[in-house]
């Protein structure tokens, strides 16, 4: 269970989240939509410990993998080399089988090169095999979908989906057809505060719900 409660967060006169309070359950693929600008990387930054909220409370479990929206990579690596780096860096037991992790996020093919000569599509293959290293429980990933085309979203969305089988996964975007396609729930950020939060599954439409909570703001 992830709880949050009462999270404030501004930056100088900026206030970025307003009393954001959520319950999430184990094995839900959670959400966050709202425009640009709404708080959504601030409240998942908070999330993984990089940020501290000025105020309200934050339990999460003790394994987190998180890939964040510009994907930082070495590109003078291998993909094979680079996963059992980052494994050795952050000091993870035994380094999950990498192995087993490139083939579960389908990087076979492409495991012997460069970074630097992946496509956008594989490079976020290799990030999230990096967030998967720990066996987390909970997966964050900030707009993970950015800059793929057509193909490419559709094998990274499965993915995504296949990886919430089994732990509990928060996605932020801004694009409703990513929410329908990889989450359960959606909750709606717009100006730091919550402005909706449903199962998918009960939402009848979407957009609708999305322009009314936003006023339309993309």
């Amino acid at each position: 269970m992830i709880q949050i409660a009462h999270i404030n967060k501004a930056f100088g006169q900026q206030q970025v989240l307003r009393d954001v309070t959520l319950d999430i359950p184990s094995g839900q693929v959670v959400g966050l939509l709202g425009p640009n600008g709404a708080g959504k990387s601030t409240l998942m930054k908070i999330l993984i410990g990089l940020w501290r909220a000025d105020s309200g409370s934050v339990s999460v479990p003790a394994r987190i993998g998180y890939l964040p929206e510009n994907n930082p990579l070495y590109e003078e690596m291998y993909v094979t080399e680079y996963l059992r780096f980052m494994a050795e860096l952050t000091g993870i037991p035994g380094c999950r089988d990498t192995d087993t992790l490139i083939e579960k996020v389908g990087l076979t093919p492409e495991r012997h090169k460069h970074i630097r000569e992946l496509s956008k599509g594989y490079r976020q293959r290799v990030g999230l095999a990096q967030a998967l290293l720990g066996d987390p429980e909970l997966l964050i990933l900030d707009e993970p979908t950015t800059g793929l085309d057509p193909n490419q979203l559709v094998e990274i969305r499965a993915l995504i989906r296949s990886l919430g089988k089994d732990r509990t996964v928060i996605l932020s975007t801004h694009i409703m057809q990513e929410v329908r396609e990889m989450c359960d729930r959606v909750v709606i950020l717009d100006h730091g505060q919550i402005k909706a939060d449903q199962p998918i599954a009960e939402i009848q439409d979407l957009e609708q719900l999305f322009i009314e909570s936003t006023h339309g703001r993309i």
